[in-house]
């Protein structure tokens, strides 16, 4: 018998790609799709897509969704707090799994598993040690069209926000830039590819940069830019 599994969605390349395998995998049936949300802004967090955009992608794959709320700032303490309360009722439902995107970060992996095992889930991720390489290329292989919204401006100039991951977006990176962008150099947006009954729609708005603090340095900062999509109807 198929495992009842939740997938961790967050509207990006690993997270389509993987939800693409876990859907072909007869071991696990995906009941529902999980994004987290920042209140404040009304956005997927880290990617600063809008809560419309997301309704429209996951429309379009037509797997529930459930959203996890979060402020905008919260420590670490309170978002496990959150997050169990969350899988509590996804265990009630008869969910044993819940599926990752994370393709090589060992503490991130780790950190994970030791969480849910906390509340007796199980977590499953079929992209795990492969290589980036051949990631993106199976990716885009596919029929994949997916948009780059976040780039973290200490990695990537402000140019590459907005360009759509294609061969020369990824001709253009530098050397030390993961093509998956894994190390957190730029989050994207899927709109198009196999998982979807009809591409997602949308205009593309402003770039914009923030600034954040590094951890554990009061006195340095990053800057992100977030490309702005706006959506079309669907």
């Amino acid at each position: 018998m198929a495992h009842k599994s939740l997938f961790n969605w967050s509207g990006g390349k690993d997270s389509a790609l993987a939800l693409f395998h876990t859907l072909n995998n007869p071991d696990h049936k995906v009941e529902c799709l999980m994004t987290s949300l920042n209140s404040e802004a009304d956005r997927i967090s880290m990617h600063g897509v809008r809560k419309s955009m997301l309704e429209a992608q996951v429309k379009a794959i037509g797997l529930p969704l459930s959203i996890l709320s979060l402020p905008g700032e919260i420590s670490m303490e309170d978002y496990d707090a959150l997050m169990r309360k969350q899988m509590a009722g996804f265990i009630n439902q008869g969910i044993t799994h819940s599926v990752f995107g994370d393709i090589f970060l060992e503490d991130l992996k780790k950190y994970r598993e030791q969480k849910l095992a906390e509340v007796g889930l199980m977590g499953y991720f079929p992209l795990w040690k492969r290589d980036t390489r051949e990631l993106i290329r199976e990716f885009l292989d596919l029929g994949f069209k997916t948009m780059v919204v976040s780039v973290d401006g200490s990695k990537l100039d402000q140019s590459f926000a907005g360009r759509e991951l294609d061969e020369s977006f990824l001709s253009d990176l530098p050397s030390n830039v993961d093509p998956c962008g894994e190390n957190g150099e730029f989050h994207t947006f899927v709109f198009e590819g196999p998982i979807f009954d009809k591409p997602v729609h949308f205009t593309k708005g402003e770039v914009v940069g923030k600034e954040y603090k590094l951890s554990g340095e009061t006195d340095k900062t990053v800057t992100y830019w977030f490309q702005d999509l706006l959506p079309i109807d669907n």
